[in-house]
């Protein structure tokens, strides 16, 4: 089995605060999220809505990517999130389904 390390965005909804992350494990992580377990940001901004996640094999390039998105302006990232997911559906959803 290939461990996957995602890259994600949360939104407070449409076009609202973004936060962006790695983690080891997608599904547990917005999970924990979702029910406010996480301090901070996403918890005071109410960031819970996935809108953008990308997978990559290893967390060194994870953590490379989450380093060089972070330093990109807010429209560049909303760009990206709209590339995928243009509706700015919450993506936690099709996670559930697989």
């Amino acid at each position: 089995m290939v461990k996957q390390s995602p890259v994600y965005i949360l939104a407070s909804g449409y076009n609202g605060t973004l936060t962006l992350e790695v983690t080891g494990h997608l599904i547990q992580r917005i999970w924990q999220h979702k029910q406010d377990l996480v301090e901070g940001f996403t918890k005071k901004y109410s960031a819970h809505f996935l809108v953008y996640y990308e997978m990559h094999e290893e967390m060194q390039a994870a953590i490379q990517r989450e380093k060089q998105l972070k330093k990109w302006n807010r429209q560049w990232k909303i760009n990206l999130i709209e590339k995928m997911n243009s509706a700015w559906k919450d993506l936690w959803e099709e996670l559930g389904k697989r």
